[in-house]
């Protein structure tokens, strides 16, 4: 496991104690947070709207966009087979137009089936 960095400079100079950790550098103390001991907390994700998403839900594009590596282009309205959403910075995982994609959530919408 990697020594922590001060939240306030961000530097490595960091002593633990029972509990916190103090910053050598800027004097900043907050608290030790384990792996083991933090809550998991289930992940919201909304589209542009604020609309909730879940997993099998129907989203479609509300912008073009263009797609990296490909000529093609996904079209305002294009809707998706049902989503799964996964960890990352694009938290959608679907099919569009026959093609495998992920997407960040501020680009769909969801569709109201």
């Amino acid at each position: 496991m990697s020594a922590p960095a001060c939240p306030l400079c961000e530097m490595t100079e960091v002593q633990t104690h029972s509990g916190h950790h103090e910053c050598l550098t800027c004097g900043h103390e907050w608290p030790c947070e384990d792996a083991a001991e933090a809550p998991a907390g289930e992940r919201i994700v909304k589209d542009a709207y604020g609309n909730v998403l879940a997993d099998g839900d129907i989203v479609a594009m509300i912008k073009d966009l263009k797609l990296k590596g490909s000529p093609e282009v996904l079209k305002v309205g294009t809707k998706s087979k049902p989503i799964r959403l996964v960890d990352g910075d694009h938290e959608i995982s679907c099919k569009m137009d026959g093609m495998a994609i992920g997407l960040k959530a501020c680009f769909v919408k969801k569709v109201q089936a």
